[in-house]
């Protein structure tokens, strides 16, 4: 047998006989199928159309739909983090021992620096955001350096030591509360004194002479000075009226006066500041005939003699120019950081995720190369700073800052997780 007949015949390619194309089943054309072949480029005709700029629109949606996603599951988490313990201390730097050096370090890092390219603001408002900078008074709350060390009672102790020593001025402004109690270096308030512009020379040189044999007072006497001193170092801001003894509705508190004010701030009439000066067994020891009234509520009786026996004394306390200004961005941060804790479904959240938030979605130094290009594939690289609310609102407010001063406010606390990093829980 040959080899031939093994391989099972010839590998020579046959020509295709007539007999076989008859065998075949005929195929009818239509008319048109008579005119000319198309051409092998005609092949994506048959492939869906769409209009340019579709396919960047869809992509930016889904990376939309993505973090939309990603922003639920981060809120709307279904497990609780792991609770190890509190955070003793916040701060991370281990040179922190005392309350001044507290205080420099706590100064220093109260804001962001302004970014150098791709602000996404004018020069305008960076001019702006670095003279509001400059205006804010050089003070610290206490509440934040006790957040800041490990024992809040030593700070405690501290300050007042500090300022029987006159190192330092403690400046409290009433129906505050943790908010409310700031601490400034007397080297700062002195020079802040000296360089104030529309004092006269005595109001200025007798304030100074107040300080100096009173190091640690915070309310002025009657005859320490004159009715038109005092009225140039009120307007100035060195000095604020106090009414002791009055009543305070509780509608005409604003909201950031009843969110951090002190239990017995919040009801004045029922404070232990009012209620301490009234007679033993009287109808005052118990808030007076209306108590509740003052405290929010209704009723049908008579309110002619609300609080009429209660009389007003003006004292007028120690103040720094600008606490107000300190006050309002201070308050509104920490309201803003309670409110995005308070959009997950325990109240709580990741360290990490959370300071995401506060700093509003910006793109990363790491990817500022490749933002251009990725901006005109459709993709989300994060926006500019200019556009968050840390920087319209806050200018430039460090999360680390804000974190710090609702610990110390008794808003949130800080926790281990040993899995996510820390993690931060609103109380309030």
């Amino acid at each position: 047998m040959s080899l031939r007949s093994i391989l099972g015949g010839s590998g020579r390619v046959k020509k295709k006989t007539s007999s076989t194309l008859s065998s075949r089943p005929s195929v009818k054309r239509s008319p048109s199928s008579s005119s000319p072949s198309p051409s092998p480029s005609s092949w994506a005709s048959s492939l869906p159309r769409r209009k340019p700029g579709v396919g960047g629109a869809r992509t930016a949606t889904t990376t939309k739909n993505k973090s939309a996603e990603a922003d639920k599951d981060f809120f709307d988490d279904d497990d609780k983090l792991d609770d190890f313990g509190l955070v003793t201390a916040l701060a991370t730097d281990l040179r922190l021992r005392d309350t001044p050096q507290a205080i420099q370090y706590i100064r220093t890092r109260m804001f962001a620096p302004v970014p150098e390219t791709a602000a996404g603001m004018t020069s305008t408002r960076i001019a702006e955001i670095l003279n509001y900078r400059r205006n804010l008074p050089p003070i610290v709350s206490i509440a934040h350096v006790q957040a800041l060390l490990a024992s809040p009672s030593g700070v405690e102790r501290e300050v007042a030591q500090l300022a029987q020593q006159g190192f330092l001025r403690r400046i409290v402004v009433p129906r505050r509360g943790a908010v409310g109690e700031f601490v400034v270096l007397s080297s700062d308030y002195e020079a802040s004194l000296k360089q104030a512009t529309g004092l006269g020379e005595t109001a200025r040189d007798n304030l100074l002479k107040f300080l100096a044999e009173n190091p640690g007072s915070q309310v002025l006497g009657g005859d320490v000075l004159k009715p038109p001193e005092i009225e140039e170092l009120v307007r100035a801001g060195f000095l604020t009226a106090h009414h002791v003894g009055g009543v305070a509705s509780h509608g005409a508190m604003s909201g950031t006066m009843r969110s951090y004010a002190r239990p017995e701030d919040k009801i004045t009439l029922t404070s232990l500041e009012t209620v301490s000066r009234q007679a033993a067994g009287s109808l005052g020891t118990v808030g007076g005939q209306g108590a509740l009234h003052n405290a929010g509520g209704g009723g049908g009786g008579s309110l002619s003699v609300i609080a009429s026996a209660s009389s007003s004394v003006t004292e007028y306390r120690l103040s720094v120019p600008g606490a107000g200004s300190f006050l309002k961005i201070a308050s509104a941060a920490l309201d803003h950081l309670v409110s995005l804790l308070g959009k997950s479904k325990f109240k709580e959240a990741p360290e990490s995720e959370l300071k995401e938030r506060w700093d509003g979605g910006i793109a990363k130094v790491e990817e500022a190369r490749h933002a251009a290009a990725k901006r005109a594939r459709g993709e989300f690289v994060g926006v500019l700073p200019g556009q968050t609310r840390k920087w319209r609102q806050f200018y430039g407010l460090n999360f680390e800052w804000v974190l710090q001063e609702a610990v110390g406010a008794g808003l949130v606390e800080v926790f281990e997780t040993r899995s996510v990093g820390r993690g931060v829980r609103s109380i309030r």
